[in-house]
């Protein structure tokens, strides 16, 4: 057991794939790769570097000596410098030429930014995942009366599947912001010191159109095609902040979710899964706590808090940098991406496996219906000749009655058995229980639901078929 402490996002939530994205070897290969793509470039644009340089840079992307960087930052208290020498005593003919006119946001810049796009680009396939089995709930569901709450009151019918509709539909709006920052991804590029770019082009002895195409080739190479048109010694913090805005906003709904079936589940309609063997509580045996539903919440809680501390990360980068956001950001920025990618985890294992109980929800519709079926049966005993004022005044007195059954001694709702036994009501009494089927008061429910699913979600899904299929695992 260690005696040192331990991030919980790494031994207990976190996923392999998303530590694996923010490892410090991945970011070295990139430093490397980076190393390798400016050397390479400027070597095609004309400077003195040697095919041999290249191909030693080039033998030694993987395979990093971290212990020699590690005690030379000892040394230099420089962790790019410290990486530099490392490679160099790799590749020791390229030694002259690696880090050739550039600053160290060069490596830390450009690799941050490429890391976090391919970290959006697992959020996004597990973001799909959940999308997809919301979609096949929402379906199977889609007919399905409960109640409606405003208030957390009870209100008109809607269904189970509308409901998760509206779950879905959160989660398509985080899909489209997040494809969007996906889609605009913007390396910082070939810059230089301060932005300006005048260490290559004082390599290229005053040539502008050298240390433009310079800065495409790099940023080519690296698999990327667009770079912010201007930089201090970074790029802009902001990027950061949209970057965490976009993971507050699916966190944001993924609370949504697991809170509203943590009330459910206390209403006993839905529930998360539950393992054979799983422990609710460690005093009350019975219990069936929505552990997964709450892990999602106090993960989400965290993540719905970071856009602030970028934004006060942006707002603080004096003139062209200062260094205060360097700590911050290896904090930062990767927990946010782990606790998501947990978060998803989770949501992924949940939407799977979900359970309804029908009878609940239908004993729970029941006691409520009466009071919301009152407006149609006085209308079909006015179309039977009722009189509407008099109908009206006789509802109120029988909605009053009943409900002081239900509140004061807690016996079930009889407002239908007091208007059929009252002879007022007479005339439409064999049609009162046809009435009160739930499925009459579900408007457009089910068919908002199959709509929005065809005509929104599966494009969605089809245009990511080949990624679908991956199912949620919660390891503690």
């Amino acid at each position: 057991m260690s005696t040192n402490y331990v991030d919980p996002l790494t031994t207990r939530y976190a996923t392999k794939p998303m530590l694996e994205q923010f490892s410090e070897k991945t970011r070295m290969i990139l430093w490397r790769k980076l190393w390798l793509a400016l050397a390479e470039s400027e070597k095609q644009l004309g400077l003195n570097i040697t095919d041999e340089q290249i191909e030693q840079m080039r033998a030694h992307l993987e395979d990093i000596n971290f212990e020699v960087a590690k005690e030379r930052e000892k040394v230099v208290r420089h962790d790019v410098m410290a990486y530099v020498y490392a490679y160099g005593q790799q590749c020791p003919k390229a030694m002259p030429i690696i880090h050739l006119g550039a600053t160290s946001c060069y490596v830390t810049d450009n690799s941050d930014a490429i890391i976090y796009h391919d970290a959006l680009i697992l959020v996004k396939n597990k973001l799909v995942n959940v999308m997809d089995k919301l979609a096949k709930f929402a379906l199977k569901y889609a007919d399905m009366p409960t109640l409606g709450f405003t208030h957390l009151q009870p209100a008109q019918l809607v269904t189970v599947g509308k409901r998760a509709a509206l779950w879905l539909q959160e989660l398509q709006m985080d899909y489209e912001n997040l494809q969007f920052v996906i889609d605009n991804t913007k390396l910082r590029g070939v810059k230089g010191t301060t932005g300006t770019q005048a260490s290559f082009l004082q390599l290229f002895d005053g040539d502008h159109e050298k240390v433009k195409k310079l800065n495409k080739l790099v940023v080519e190479k690296m698999g990327f095609s667009k770079t912010f048109d201007v930089s201090g010694q970074t790029y802009s913090r902001k990027y950061d902040y949209n970057i965490l805005s976009v993971l507050s906003q699916i966190a944001q709904s993924a609370y949504k979710f697991a809170n509203d079936l943590r009330i459910l589940q206390n209403m006993k309609e839905m529930e998360e899964p539950f393992e054979k063997n799983q422990i609710g509580s460690s005093a009350m045996a019975y219990k069936r706590n929505p552990m997964r539903s709450e892990r999602i919440c106090s993960l989400a809680r965290y993540v719905m808090t970071l856009p602030a501390n970028a934004a006060n990360t942006a707002a603080t980068q004096w003139f062209e940098r200062t260094l205060d956001d360097s700590a911050n950001r290896r904090l930062v920025m990767a927990q946010a991406f782990l606790s998501i990618d947990a978060i998803l985890e989770i949501y992924m294992n949940v939407a799977d496996g979900m359970v309804v109980y029908e009878n609940t929800i239908n004993k729970h519709i029941m006691a409520e219906l009466p009071f919301m079926s009152t407006e149609v049966i006085l209308m079909e005993c006015v179309k039977a000749g009722g009189d509407r004022q008099e109908l009206h005044e006789k509802i109120r007195v029988h909605s009053m009655e009943a409900s002081k059954m239900v509140k004061q001694f807690g016996k079930d709702n009889d407002l239908i058995e007091r208007i059929k036994n009252d002879k007022s009501f007479a005339a439409i009494n064999d049609k009162i229980d046809s009435i009160l089927d739930p499925k009459n008061f579900i408007g457009r429910a089910k068919e908002q639901t199959v709509e929005y699913i065809n005509e929104v979600i599966n494009p969605i899904l089809k245009k990511h078929k080949d990624i679908l299929g991956l199912s949620g695992q919660v390891n503690v």
